[in-house]
């Protein structure tokens, strides 16, 4: 393709994408208060656990109407982003190779895979643990939780990305590993500097002071470097092998 090829075929691509972004939207927006449900479900919870009116509040006469259209925003992002993720692939596969077209699917899977296990470990694991902890505080003073949507739709979307990117280390791990920055026998060696680094992390990000909340959020971190360990001797192995065969074909 020549490079006004290119440039149109990349206006096409744009083009398509959103499109398939405002689709999304709309998507979003049709199914966002059937959705307030189901991301309020840990804080009701909560609140009834501390035998509490199980109701959240909005202090402002459009404060409803502005959590759906957010919420239906964001949920038509997610929505489109197959599509969006198809149309950069469209424009960029066939300027690579067989086995780089292999590790560009791998690494998109492997990563939108993980970004949903965090989310998800964040929704089923990590906010009850937390809201049950900062609604237990607040009753110990003489003051009573009115918890508002807008301010608890932040703390879950700050929650639910921040994990959902934290377990995108494994992938990190891959790349770092990939350009030699780091080995297998580095990251072990370094293990408890990893946990202690781990643990200012979850220390900092944890939005409760209490020990329990930090060591669920440590838990899965461990793992992910444990898991990003595997990977980068996965790595290593491959580049071993493949450099042996270049050896042997050049003899």
């Amino acid at each position: 393709m020549s490079f006004l090829e290119h440039l149109y075929d990349l206006r096409t691509r744009i083009i398509r994408a959103l499109l398939g972004i405002a689709v999304g939207i709309i998507v979003g927006l049709l199914v966002s208060q059937k959705m307030i449900g189901f991301i309020t479900r840990p804080m009701v919870a909560a609140l009834r656990n501390a035998h509490l009116e199980d109701k959240l509040i909005y202090t402002s006469p459009t404060g409803y109407i502005n959590l759906i259209i957010t919420l239906g925003v964001y949920l038509g992002l997610v929505i489109a982003s197959p599509w969006v993720l198809y149309q950069v692939w469209l424009f960029v596969a066939p300027g690579l190779y067989r086995h780089e077209r292999r590790a560009v699917v791998t690494f998109i899977f492997s990563s939108v895979f993980l970004f949903l296990c965090g989310i998800a470990f964040g929704y089923f694991v990590m906010l009850p643990y937390m809201l049950r902890f900062l609604i237990s505080l607040g009753q110990q003073g003489p003051v009573t939780p009115l918890i508002a949507i807008d301010e608890y739709f932040s703390l879950i979307l700050i929650v639910l990305l921040g994990l959902g990117v934290v377990f995108e280390l494994p992938v990190i791990i891959f790349f770092l590993a990939l350009f030699n920055i780091v080995t297998p026998k580095f990251l072990w060696k370094n293990f408890r500097y990893a946990v202690l680094i781990i643990t200012i992390l979850a220390a900092i990000i944890t939005p409760t002071p209490d020990a329990t909340t930090m060591l669920v959020f440590m838990a899965p971190m461990l793992l992910l470097y444990l898991l990003g360990i595997a990977v980068a001797a996965m790595v290593v192995r491959n580049k071993k092998r493949r450099a042996a065969i270049a050896g042997q074909g050049a003899n």
